[in-house]
């Protein structure tokens, strides 16, 4: 009993910091939407890997096909990246942002 409250957890753990920081439909309508996504400067927008997420959720929305209304770069968010209380280890988080309208 132990052992399968430890894995539950775990998964638990797991799924809530997948779900954290991927693509997120952010605005939803009967007829479209906004999904948005982190990506790094570096990589680009079009190769980050939750553009694929940010499509599949577009995708799932619109199973008729869909139109890209507008899209660039929205507002990101700062956060700390060292588990250490008190360092200045700051990350700036760039996001992508997709309007959408279905067919």
């Amino acid at each position: 009993m132990k052992s399968w409250s430890s894995l539950m957890s775990l998964v638990m753990c797991a799924l809530l910091s997948a779900c954290g920081d991927g693509a997120i439909l952010v605005k939803d309508s009967d007829h479209g939407g906004v999904v948005v996504y982190p990506y790094r400067a570096e990589q680009g927008t079009l190769l980050s890997t939750f553009r694929k997420d940010a499509m599949r959720i577009i995708d799932h929305k619109c199973p008729g096909g869909h139109t890209i209304v507008r899209e660039g770069e929205t507002k990101g968010r700062l956060r700390q990246a060292s588990p250490i209380a008190g360092s200045s280890d700051v990350v700036e988080e760039r996001r992508w942002g997709i309007q959408f309208e279905c067919k």
